[in-house]
């Protein structure tokens, strides 16, 4: 089953999290445009849903994103470097990819 079988909302976001899986994502990803992702966007996607799953539904924003991946990547990170991944907004693209809910926050910090 791919993403296109999968229940979502009306912007694409899975309406079930257990549907996502790691290929769930790339099917997700090239439907927004990335056509590859990297471990950088896999270390980022990974850090939202242990985020969302073991810190209470948590979503971080962008500042926060930045700080975790700076701690995580050992160099440091802009909010432009996620940008680069992620260039719909990475709080919302890479929460969509991620398998997340929709978080209705602006984004940013």
């Amino acid at each position: 089953m791919g993403y296109a079988d999968l229940e979502k909302n009306e912007r694409g976001y899975l309406v079930n999290t257990e549907d996502w899986s790691e290929d769930i994502a790339r099917e997700i990803a090239v439907s927004e445009d990335i056509v590859e992702l990297t471990q950088k966007h896999m270390d980022l996607i990974n850090f939202l849903r242990g985020e969302f799953f073991d810190n209470n539904g948590n979503q971080p924003n962008e500042r926060k994103m930045v700080k975790a991946m700076g701690a995580e990547w050992g160099e440091k990170v802009s909010t432009k470097d996620l940008y680069t991944l992620f260039p719909m907004q990475p709080s919302k693209q890479a929460a969509l990819i991620a398998g997340l809910p929709e978080t209705k926050r602006k984004g940013g910090y």
